[in-house]
């Protein structure tokens, strides 16, 4: 671990913890909002958009120039009020100067059947930033081929040897498995995230030493990989509950949270 990565936590409204953020500070917003499903009393809205507007502007603000933002959501939520990830990236190409980068399909194969419709196996995640000149470590998160695989490409002249060692592009299509009720993973929240797909994002837009933002922090899972990964995150989050879960995520990592608390 990095002498100096640190963890501070607010438990506070969104546009609060945004309000106390320096401009250009950040290198990574890390964000699962919340979908306006009425999972809990901090996911219901009345006007979705024009709240989540409010902290899309502050996410340009306070990101560096070579920052990204993630945002994490989906489309298969049928109501009119959901927090689809259609209307919050309409909003975003129509109302700020972000780039859009890639929409990265998180696949799983376990999930809740339907009758109705084909079951849904599969959320979205949008990368933004704030310019061109963008951070991104593909080779920190290259997948290796395995070893019939990687002896055949060699074979092939066309193909850069040095580029074959390093493993291939994971694609925009990652198959990560949802925690079920008895992961080891598991902290109590509703709508806790896998540590692999927040190690993925983190160690591929930031460096080492870089501060990662997560004002929807949840379970807080955001916190502890980020610490794991040698860098320092920023947490926010309505619920007080967000505390008890960062504490367990530490204790089941066997880091001391006191050491890098702010």
């Amino acid at each position: 671990m990095i002498q100096n990565a640190y963890i501070k936590i607010h438990i506070d409204d969104c546009i609060e913890v945004l309000k106390n953020i320096k401009e250009d500070s950040i290198d990574l917003i890390l964000l699962d909002p919340p979908y306006n499903i009425d999972i809990a009393y901090w996911d219901t809205f009345e006007d979705y958009i024009s709240w989540a507007r409010l902290w899309i502007d502050e996410c340009y603000r306070v990101l560096s120039p070579t920052g990204n933002l993630v945002i994490f959501g989906g489309t298969k939520f049928q109501g009119k009020n959901s927090g689809d990830i259609i209307e919050l990236l309409h909003y975003i190409r129509h109302n700020t100067e972000f780039n859009f980068v890639n929409t990265i399909v998180w696949y799983y194969k376990n999930g809740i059947s339907a009758r109705r419709f084909f079951s849904n196996r599969h959320e979205e995640i949008i990368w933004l930033t704030k310019s061109k000149d963008y951070y991104f470590d593909l080779d920190s998160v290259r997948i290796p081929y395995d070893t019939d695989t990687l002896n055949l490409y060699k074979k092939d002249k066309r193909l850069n040897v040095d580029n074959l060692e390093k493993g291939k592009n994971p694609t925009n299509v990652w198959e990560i498995g949802r925690l079920n009720a008895n992961s080891k993973e598991r902290v109590g929240h509703p709508t806790q995230k896998p540590k692999e797909i927040i190690r993925r994002l983190i160690k591929s837009l930031t460096q080492e030493g870089g501060v990662v933002l997560d004002f929807f922090a949840g379970s807080g899972v955001t916190g502890v990989v980020a610490i794991e990964e040698n860098r320092s995150a920023i947490l926010g989050d309505i619920d007080p509950m967000t505390k008890k879960y960062l504490i367990r995520h530490f204790d089941n990592a066997k880091l001391n949270l006191s050491e890098y608390i702010q």
